[in-house]
């Protein structure tokens, strides 16, 4: 099931996760299938895609980070195979048929359609139709008006490409999970499987939540843990202010942090989470996109007799050094033109994975990038990304750390 390498395995009920750096011991992905291959012209927009992958090459692709992973010592858990060994118990299948069918486009009838048709599914078939999505074709046994009435190219359980970036649907702080609220349709089932996990997985037996679905919207990708206790969360596109207040709260509240920098980012996609303009290297070095280096503005949260605190907005550099006891946090700019730096940014030149302090993963097309984080001493171990990129994340959107050594 479950692979790993490395000369010594964590435990396996192992899981903490205080930084951005410590190194990687244990990370959770998702291998692309099946819902790739779902992905046309008629529905990419709707399934948050810009292209179309070439889903063969996107597998290959994302081996290839695997496998960088594990040469490194870093254990690879995959959410298909961890949700197929969740649904051998009741518990878990009844959850998971119950939010797959919830969607009122259904209707009484086709939702009843459905439901027997998943009960048939053995765990392993579940699990696939549940990321790949059911087609209208797949159900041979449907029938009533909506069926009927259904364009004979639609899904009536969506596929979920965007699985792909398993760090936008949990993340680990400290050692509870925040099962994330994600603000786009088309993705909200994503955090509802990998809270399936969570809660029924034996290797997850005893974790407690810090944060549900059923909470304001806030996506993993916004949650950068600049160190032990300070946590600097994006608001703009996807994560909105009050659930940056919510996880400000939750983790304070729970002795998580003592610090949550609220940093407000530009509502776009290009910079949809903080860590599209922003990643750290080093534990106390950031690679940022240029244009915003200078210009982000962090509000300091903090918790006091149980009411949220909010400082005057600071600039994000000094805000963050401040929190982190530092004397500045160091920068790696990348120098470049304005249109180079557009276009690497946009290529998720800045989504690095660290998987230590100064060795990190990258896309090897972000050449530029590259060179400059080599040229301040950050190793960057390169890997191909032309198809994995086609739904806008980089090593860091594809991964979930879920066990890294203290910093």
């Amino acid at each position: 099931m479950t692979q790993t390498t490395g000369t010594t395995a964590p435990d396996a009920h192992e899981h903490r996760v205080t930084s951005e750096v410590g190194r990687l011991r244990t990370v959770l992905l998702h291998r692309p299938g099946a819902e790739l291959k779902r992905l046309t012209p008629r529905n990419s927009d709707k399934l948050l895609f810009d292209a179309i992958p070439w889903a063969s090459r996107a597998q290959e692709e994302h081996d290839a980070f695997a496998e960088a992973l594990r040469e490194r010592g870093v254990e690879v858990l995959y959410v298909t195979e961890l949700l197929q060994d969740a649904l051998e118990y009741e518990a878990a299948r009844e959850q998971a048929i119950a939010d797959a069918i919830v969607d009122l486009r259904l209707g009484d009838q086709l939702r009843r359609v459905v439901e027997g048709y998943l009960r048939d599914l053995d765990p392993e078939d579940l699990s696939q139709t549940l990321v790949a999505g059911l087609a209208h074709e797949e159900l041979k046994s449907g029938h009533g008006l909506v069926y009927r009435l259904m364009d004979r190219l639609d899904f009536i359980v969506d596929p979920l490409p965007g699985l792909l970036f398993t760090r936008d649907n949990s993340a680990w702080i400290g050692d509870r999970v925040a099962v994330t609220s994600l603000a786009m349709e088309a993705r909200r089932r994503e955090a509802q499987l990998t809270g399936l996990i969570y809660a029924h997985h034996p290797r997850f037996d005893g974790v407690e939540p810090v944060y549900s679905p059923a909470l304001e919207h806030l996506e993993g990708g916004d949650v950068l843990l600049l160190c032990p206790g300070v946590i600097a969360v994006g608001t703009g596109e996807r994560t909105t202010p009050a659930g940056v207040e919510r996880l400000a709260r939750q983790v304070i509240g729970a002795g998580l942090a003592h610090t949550v920098l609220a940093v407000p980012i530009a509502q776009e996609r290009a910079t949809m989470h903080l860590d599209t303009v922003c990643t750290m290297v080093d534990v106390d070095t950031v690679v940022m996109y240029p244009p915003v280096a200078h210009s982000l503005t962090a509000y300091t949260v903090t918790l006091d007799d149980g009411d949220l605190r909010v400082a005057e907005p600071r600039p994000f550099l000094e805000a963050a050094a401040d929190a982190m006891g530092l004397d500045r946090l160091k920068v790696i700019d990348t120098g470049l033109d304005p249109v180079t730096a557009e276009r690497e940014q946009w290529d998720d030149g800045n989504n690095t994975l660290a998987v230590a302090p100064r060795l990190c993963v990258a896309y090897e097309r972000n050449i530029e990038t590259n060179a400059q984080l080599e040229a301040s001493g950050i190793e960057v171990i390169r890997i191909s990304g032309s198809e994995l990129g086609t739904g806008r994340g980089g090593p860091r959107c594809m991964s979930c750390p879920i066990l890294r050594d203290a910093p």
